[in-house]
């Protein structure tokens, strides 16, 4: 098979390390050719803090995904979550030397670079810079200046900032896993392509990400992300509750909660009683589902009272940044019993939960268009997007090329200004990645 028509995605998380293979069908949706999966047992709240484990865990999923597929691994793309992650607001202007010249990408580029300077705390780093809108000579609200008059370029950035030392480890797990960084995405963002509709980003809408160790938020209004954040609670931490509350091991507390466990206690009769067998000849262990639900509720309500301050920061309660769209739940988390109805209940907004298989070719396999695979869903979908950019970049130049029949000093010569030019226009990811994989590569 055609290696750039497939990409693969690989999400790191603090439970589970999911490599997907997929590729584009020729109704434009995305085929799953393989999946694997594997405890993650290196990684803590979205951080490595172990690389040989984490390495362990990556080669068993690649390798699973690899024996569904029977392709060959070489590039991944790469989700970056974890508590290290940041976002704010800025504002930046540069001033035209020229303003008889129209406004072209080189004018955005150099008004994003300069926000690149932006002095970061120790050890920080700019991951994504996301223009909101821009001003033109004091014109507000446009969304694409290009092709317009004027002096001064302003415009409202959304800029996410990460701890690169944690970027970077996440590399060298890749990296030494046998594999070649195609792609750095952020989660919350690989998530969202894969669960939200465009009209959903149009009216505004938050997408909550509930995984094992963090919960990814990422707030869209008018097509546009506006605000993302990671919070250091998810799952686990509820598995954690019940383990402490009942006292009992954590694999019976992941099997209570997924099986028995609700948000909502009110549910529940008092006489409801799950028996939990004891450690080595002592006595079954009884608990009620009243209370296992209570300690679950605690928990939930807690994580989502956090996120919901985070949509206020955003300004949710402004009328012009109201999200019409509401709240979409996504990620394992999201499968507790009834949390859809605690969400509304505490935040009074229109809540549903998100399954990847919008995008998702009809005869994949049920277990695919889970919520729990949205970031890896989300990351295939990515890495299709590069390959298809990467492949359009190369066809426009052979076409240039074979459309000048002039000397070769001039092929040579345009060549190289093609190549400039699209270097030029790369996203800051790609340079994020170009950075990581140069880094990795002095180091080794």
């Amino acid at each position: 098979m055609d290696k750039q028509s497939i990409a693969v995605g690989l999400d790191i998380g603090t439970t589970k390390i999911v490599a997907m293979i997929g590729r584009k069908n020729e109704y434009g949706k995305v085929e799953i050719l393989g999946l694997g999966k594997s405890k993650s047992l290196g990684v803590h709240r979205g951080v490595v803090n172990n690389i040989t484990q984490t390495i362990q865990s990556i080669q068993q999923a690649v390798q699973e995904a690899e024996a569904g597929a029977s392709e060959q691994i070489e590039e991944v793309t790469v989700g970056i979550a974890g508590q290290h992650i940041r976002s704010l607001q800025h504002s930046d202007y540069i001033t035209r030397p020229n303003s008889d010249q129209v406004i072209d990408a080189s004018d955005i580029d150099r008004l994003i670079n300069q926000v690149h300077k932006l002095v970061m705390l120790p050890g920080e780093e700019i991951i994504h810079v996301l223009p909101q809108e821009f001003k033109v000579d004091g014109q507000a609200e446009i969304k694409e200046p290009i092709g317009m008059y004027g002096g001064r370029l302003e415009a409202n950035f959304h800029v996410v900032v990460g701890q690169v030392s944690s970027i970077r480890n996440i590399g060298r797990c890749v990296k030494s896993s046998g594999l070649d960084l195609e792609g750095i995405t952020l989660e919350p963002l690989a998530s969202a392509n894969a669960v939200l509709s465009q009209e959903e980003k149009e009216a505004g809408v938050a997408l909550i990400d509930i995984g094992g160790g963090t919960t990814d938020l990422a707030v869209f209004k008018d097509g546009i992300i506006r605000h993302t954040a990671v919070i250091p609670f998810g799952g686990n931490v509820i598995t954690e509750d019940i383990k402490e509350g009942c006292s009992i091991i954590e694999k019976q507390a992941e099997l209570l909660k997924i099986k028995f466990g609700s948000a909502w206690p009110g549910e529940n009769k008092d006489n409801e009683i799950v028996s939990i067998p004891g450690l080595r000849g002592r006595d079954p262990k009884e608990i009620t589902l009243k209370n296992l639900s209570k300690i679950i509720h605690a928990r939930v309500v807690e994580i989502i009272e956090q996120v919901y301050v985070e949509i206020k920061n955003y300004g949710h309660e402004e009328q012009k940044k109201k999200l019409i769209a509401g709240i979409v739940l996504t990620g394992g988390g999201s499968q507790v019993k009834h949390l859809k109805q605690l969400v509304e209940y505490i935040t009074g907004m229109d809540t549903r939960i998100g399954y990847p298989n919008e995008h998702i070719a009809g005869d994949s396999d049920e277990e695919i268009a889970s919520p729990l695979y949205a970031t890896a869903v989300g990351l295939v979908m990515d890495g299709l997007k590069r390959k298809e950019r990467e492949q359009k970049e190369l066809t426009n130049q052979e076409s240039e090329l074979a459309e000048s029949d002039s000397n070769e000093t001039d092929v040579v010569d345009e060549l190289n200004l093609a190549t400039e030019t699209t270097k030029e226009r790369k996203s800051f990811l790609d340079k994020l990645t170009e950075r990581v994989k140069e880094f990795l590569d002095n180091a080794e």
